[in-house]
This record gives structure tokens, C-alpha cells and sequence, in this order.
């Protein structure tokens, strides 16, 4: 009996090749969803230390900023949302593809989940060090239009912001909230890369899907909604920190779990997951473009650089 002819694998993909793909996916998929970063930015701001919430839902919060801030409001922060992605995104994705291939086992065979978890946190990690300057330039960009017009620090972009924290508050205030940042990239992208490539895995083994892009957008949503409830609190901890003033030379905080207790005892347990619809919304459907533009880059590179078909 002949024994069946193994699946030809694909050559590597050049490393720079795949940071660049990672970097350019991020970018396009923030161009749409950046309105849902601002509110989801605004909601976890809204009521903070327990005062009266400014926002009551996420539908109010968008109108709240259209009304007082414009059209162009909605898209307060693009151009720190754009570096965070070209920092950020490109490592994180171009790491843990780099990572993932380096795992594989000689047949083919992806990385068992928790390997990919393992890889996705690690990936995660680096990429929290090298993105929070333009993190913390984002949170403050975005947090910046719900303040009084004296107490606003008025950036202009996100060079213009990196500028004046750098001469007005020290180029340490960069990496301000560092720890939290790096928390929550570990979650976010053990939950998300792995989750998306493990449902992607199992999805592809029943007869109903292909690797084609509906494929991917089906695993996209289930990776944000797994994503958006493991990392929602210390992502509000993370925006909270880095978007603190300091008062009379004391810190409003003095670290993430300081920030989760007084939340929590001020303003309940479950506003630890304020903000979760537009976080989703805009997890869900960044996850889906990220991925989408990534595997279509990704296959074209293979298609008409590399000459490979399957």
C-alpha cells in the first residue's frame, strides 16, 4: 500500500518581512477603530475615585464627544494610536510568528496551546517595553478632550506629547505605568494569539471551514471575546496610571493593585469590566482587521514572492 504523499510546507518567511506585515496590519486596522479605543478610554475614566460618572453608557459617551468635540473629535490620539501599532504591533505579531515557526515540529505540526499561550505572553512582553511611550501618549491624547479647558495638556500629536513629557516630566514618565502595560500585554496576547490560532486549528479541522477569510474572522471574534474578559481589569488599571496627574510631588497612585482596590472599593467589583461593549467592539473587529490584512499579506508574499501554491 503506498503511503500518502506529505503536504508540501511553505519556505520561511524572512523575519523583517513578517515585523513588517505585523506593523502594517496594526496600522490599517486602527484606522478604523480608533473612535472605539476613545471611548473605551473615556468609559474607564468615567467615574473615577467614585465620582459621578460622566458617561452612563458607551452609545452616550460617543454622542458626548461628538456633540462637544466634533467629527473630528472621534479620532483624537490617531496619530499615537498609529506609533503604538508601528511599535507595539510590529514587534508583538513579528515576534510571535517568528516564535511560532520556531516551534513547529518538522512536519508541520503547530505548537501545542499551551506553547502558544507561552509564545503569545513572551511575544507580548517585549513588545510592552518597546510600545508604552506611545501607550501613554494614546491614554493621554484620548483622555485629554474630557477636561476642563485649563487643565488640558493640549498635544498636538503624538510627537508633540512625547516631546513635552520627556522636558516637562522626564523621559523615565515614558515607561510610567510599565508594569501593568507589560501585565496586560502578557494577557491580552497569551489569550488572544493563542486563542486565535488554536480556534483557527480546530475550526479548520471540521468540514465547515477552510483557511479563507471567513475562517479567519470567525476565530478573530471568538480570540477578542476571550481576550477583552481576561485583560479588561488590568487594562483599566494600566489606563488609570497612565493618565494620573501629579499632585503636590505625590503620585494619584502608587501602583496597579492600588488602583484595582480603590476601584473596586469605590466603585464595585464589576467596573472592573467598565467599558467592556467598546472594548470588545473594538478588540473584536482590531483582532479581525489585524488578522485579516496580516494572512491576505501573508499569502500574497507567498503567492507572488515567494512562487509557492498548495
Amino acid at each position: 500500500m503506498a503511503s500518502s504523499t506529505p503536504k508540501p510546507q511553505p519556505p520561511p518567511i524572512p523575519n523583517a518581512i513578517k515585523f513588517l506585515f505585523g506593523g502594517t496590519a496594526g496600522c490599517m486596522a486602527t484606522c478604523f477603530v480608533q473612535p472605539l479605543d476613545l471611548v473605551k478610554n473615556r468609559m474607564q475614566l468615567s467615574g473615577e475615585g467614585g465620582a459621578q460618572r460622566e458617561h452612563k453608557t458607551s452609545l452616550h459617551a460617543l454622542r458626548s464627544i461628538l456633540r462637544n468635540e466634533g467629527v473630528f473629535g472621534i479620532y483624537t490620539g490617531l496619530s499615537a494610536g498609529l506609533l503604538r501599532q508601528a511599535t507595539y504591533t510590529t514587534t508583538r505579531l513579528g515576534v510571535y510568528t517568528m516564535l511560532f515557526d520556531m516551534f513547529k515540529s518538522p512536519d508541520g505540526t503547530p505548537p501545542n496551546f499551551f506553547k502558544k499561550a507561552v509564545l503569545g505572553m513572551s511575544a507580548g512582553g517585549i513588545a510592552a517595553v518597546v510600545g508604552t511611550p506611545a501607550e501613554i501618549s494614546l491614554i493621554r491624547m484620548t483622555a485629554d478632550g474630557r477636561l476642563p479647558i485649563d487643565q488640558r495638556r493640549g498635544y498636538k500629536n503624538v510627537f508633540d506629547a512625547l516631546y513635552r513629557i520627556v522636558s516637562e516630566e522626564g523621559v523615565l514618565t515614558l515607561w510610567r505605568g510599565a508594569t501593568p502595560t507589560v501585565a496586560r500585554a502578557m494577557v491580552v496576547n497569551a489569550a488572544q494569539l493563542a486563542s486565535y490560532s488554536q480556534a483557527k486549528q480546530i475550526l479548520m479541522g471540521t468540514p465547515y471551514f477552510k483557511d479563507d477569510i471567513f475562517c479567519h474572522f470567525v476565530a478573530s471574534m471568538i480570540s477578542g471575546l476571550v481576550t477583552t474578559a481576561a485583560s479588561m481589569p488590568v487594562d483599566i488599571a494600566k489606563t488609570r496610571i497612565q493618565n494620573m496627574k501629579t499632585i503636590n510631588g505625590k503620585p494619584e497612585y502608587s501602583g496597579a493593585f492600588d488602583v484595582l482596590a480603590r476601584t473596586v472599593r469605590r466603585e464595585g467589583f464589576f467596573s472592573l469590566w467598565k467599558g467592556f461593549t467598546p472594548y470588545y467592539l473594538r478588540l473584536g473587529p482590531h483582532t479581525v482587521l489585524t488578522f485579516i490584512f496580516l494572512e491576505q499579506m501573508i499569502a500574497f508574499y507567498r503567492r507572488k514572492v515567494q512562487k509557492f501554491t498548495e
